[in-house]
């Protein structure tokens, strides 16, 4: 954040947080007038989030209007092999790993940068287990082809740093999400990604820098993807929903040229406690909308 910004406090249920002035969250407490959006020219267009009208809705902390629009965001994500066996002492009851190979699951690292949202721009980073669908009886490897090729996954988040105090509070509060408050930084452009977050000390956790892979350039809703998270929310499960609207995307499987360097921050750890390992697939998001629902009962 540039320190010659200005602030000014705003309240989140029971916690006051500084906010940036004249920023998204300061104009439209998160009920934004999508004409005014529309008019933003770092918004684009905005036609997909008019589909989904906020409610005023209860939560955690209150009522609150939901869900939660990123106008433009991207992201980088490695997905890992991980042993089962490691997987599983991770997960809490009943939640399995999916299998994707006999003895080994999936482990998601995912930095995301979200440029326009409802919250005010904001770095965030994911480590998450990719788990079966709930009551799911398939076999193992059906499933992970159904996820594939509808492009619904579901995880369960262990980690989820954030780099403003209002992503922290709302996550924490709004969500009961592993976040906590660190430095991170997100840099794609079409040629490479790097991206870095730092332990809360300030000395650096995990750093990757890849190649970008080819970047697709879509209609908008013509590539959507979606992802479920379960977790417990007040000892109870819950599932949230984030639907994302790609525009602007690369894969590329089996990537040789990611130099993803663990230097023994909490996420660095993290993966090592997880035996994630072989790097499966790269996939690099430049641009996306993205709406996040709140959570709702299992």
């Amino acid at each position: 954040m540039q320190s010659n910004k200005q602030f000014t406090e705003v309240e989140f249920g029971q916690h006051k947080v500084n906010v940036p002035k004249d920023g998204y969250y300061d104009r439209f407490r998160m009920n934004p007038d999508l004409d005014q959006i529309a008019q933003d020219p770092a918004a684009g267009n905005i036609d997909f989030f008019r589909k989904t009208p906020k409610q005023w809705v209860e939560s955690r902390v209150g009522p609150v209007w939901a869900p939660n629009f990123y106008y433009r965001s991207g992201n980088v994500q490695v997905l890992m092999l991980a042993p089962l066996k490691q997987l599983k002492k991770k997960l809490p009851a009943p939640l399995e790993p999916l299998q994707a190979f006999p003895g080994y699951g999936l482990v998601a690292l995912t930095f995301f940068s979200y440029s326009v949202c409802d919250n005010d721009p904001y770095n965030e980073a994911s480590v998450a287990i990719v788990v079966r669908q709930p009551n799911a009886n398939a076999p193992h490897a059906l499933e992970l082809i159904n996820t594939i090729r509808q492009r619904h996954f579901y995880a369960h988040v262990l980690a989820l740093p954030v780099d403003t105090e209002i992503a922290r509070v709302r996550g924490v509060y709004g969500y009961q999400l592993p976040k906590w408050l660190t430095e991170i930084k997100v840099d794609i452009s079409s040629k490479d990604v790097n991206a870095s977050l730092t332990d809360t000390s300030g000395k650096i956790d995990l750093s990757l820098t890849a190649l970008t892979p080819h970047l697709k350039q879509v209609k908008s809703e013509s590539h959507m993807s979606q992802a479920t998270m379960l977790h417990l929310v007040d000892g109870k499960w819950q599932q949230t929903l984030v639907q994302s609207n790609l525009l602007s995307f690369g894969q590329k499987l089996l990537p040789r040229k990611v130099k993803l360097v663990r230097h023994g921050g909490p996420l660095s750890q993290l993966l090592d406690e997880l035996g994630a390992s072989k790097i499966l697939r790269l996939d690099v998001v430049q641009d996306a909308q993205v709406i996040l629902h709140l959570p709702k009962a299992l």
